[in-house]
């Protein structure tokens, strides 16, 4: 189970995507993809390498969305420290 600041943060991620504007579907599905990806690694915890291509794929999420979606890039770099107190 994940601890409470990933939660609250992946909750965030979630209204941040709920926010991008319509025309703008890659990022919405690209950053939706990315939530998948952590709660579906989430579910197993045991798995290393699973762990270290989730923080890949966040990091490359970053530099996506940096000039185009600030606030969903703090949210990421939120979910990368969350994951690293986790020892992910």
């Amino acid at each position: 189970m994940p601890d409470r600041a990933l939660q609250e943060a992946l909750d965030r991620l979630r209204a941040e995507v709920r926010e991008i504007e319509s025309n703008d579907r890659a990022a919405e599905q690209r950053l939706q993809a990315l939530i998948n990806e952590v709660e579906a690694r989430l579910a197993h915890p045991e798995d290393a390498d699973l762990h270290r291509n989730l923080v890949s794929a966040i990091r490359a999420g970053i530099e996506h969305f940096e000039e185009t979606h600030p606030r969903a890039t703090a949210i990421l770099n939120e979910i990368t420290m969350a994951l690293s107190n986790m020892g992910i």
